[in-house]
């Protein structure tokens, strides 16, 4: 059995993270040769090649890519360690670090975070918004502890995750008072020709939406599409057309957007889930949540 060194790894996991051997320099603050010499001592130990060099470019070889994703297991397990032998008491506040998709509505992903931080005072997020893809691909990586998507977990996606689902709420459509007091009558076919501000294609909301108004005949007048959730009920309130969100969320969104809502669709549903991978140690936000809400 070949013996792993565990430095010569880390210089790898570096560089295939940071995307090259100049940009791994620079974040450890070592010299290129260095770096390269200790890469070239972890391919010659394992009898493999982890680089492939495209034009002036470094790419991971297939085993490489392998490799790197047991380097990130590795590592994430060493941050966790370190967290559980000095718990709480380590200089700094513990950090929660969370992906929310784009199409998740901040009023859900508020109220889905409030638990952890009414739970540990001291605990600081990061949080990040992104594609459901990517944010999931650094879910699985450990560089997060928890995903909020408005989606269950595809089971085809390479990644042992557990999905939760938080909320299931019916889509209702709000607007600015003088827009809505323009279709409240026969309200939901008054949508039919009405301008409104939708999410787009990529999100279960707009999904959901489009099965909805085919089943029912009928075809509004698309003034926009948004992955940002915020922006469209932000041009919504000034009148530029009516929007859809959960209605669990009603009185939030009038509250905050000076809107009023129009109706709910009785037929059209969205849900909202948290997507966690199983740790040997959980962390105490995660688990807050899934206390609180799950």
């Amino acid at each position: 059995m070949k013996s792993l060194n565990y430095h010569h790894l880390y210089y790898f996991w570096i560089v295939a993270r940071e995307g090259g051997v100049s940009h791994a320099s620079d974040a450890l603050d070592v010299s290129a040769s260095t770096i390269s010499a200790q890469i070239s001592q972890l391919e010659t130990a394992q009898g493999v090649k982890l680089f492939e060099r495209v034009g002036r470019n470094l790419r991971l070889s297939e085993v490489g890519q392998i490799a790197f994703r047991y380097a990130e297991e590795i590592f994430a397990l060493g941050r966790e360690m370190t967290h559980a032998i000095h718990g709480w008491s380590t200089t700094g506040p513990h950090l929660l670090h969370i992906g929310v998709a784009d199409a998740v509505p901040k009023l859900a992903a508020s109220s889905v975070l409030q638990p952890a931080l009414e739970s540990y005072p001291d605990m600081q997020l990061i949080c990040r918004e992104d594609g459901a893809e990517r944010l999931l691909a650094e879910l699985a990586a450990h560089r997060l502890d928890l995903v909020l998507l408005d989606s269950p977990l595809d089971p085809t996606l390479p990644i042992k995750a557990t999905g939760h689902l938080l909320a299931r709420w019916n889509i209702a459509f709000f607007g600015a008072p003088a827009l809505v007091a323009q279709r409240s009558s026969g309200f939901p076919l008054s949508l039919e020709e009405a301008p409104v501000l939708l999410p787009t294609a990529e999100s279960a909301m707009r999904r959901s939406l489009d099965r909805w108004f085919e089943a029912n005949g009928v075809a509004p007048r698309i003034v926009g599409e948004f992955d940002d959730s915020a922006l469209m009920k932000t041009l919504g309130e000034s009148g530029v057309g009516l929007f859809p969100a959960p209605s669990g969320l009603a009185p939030a969104i009038e509250r905050q957007h000076g809107v009023t809502t129009l109706g709910v669709l009785k037929d059209a549903e969205v849900s909202y889930y948290a997507i966690t991978v199983q740790r040997r140690i959980e962390h105490r936000g995660v688990e807050a949540i899934r206390q609180a809400v799950l």
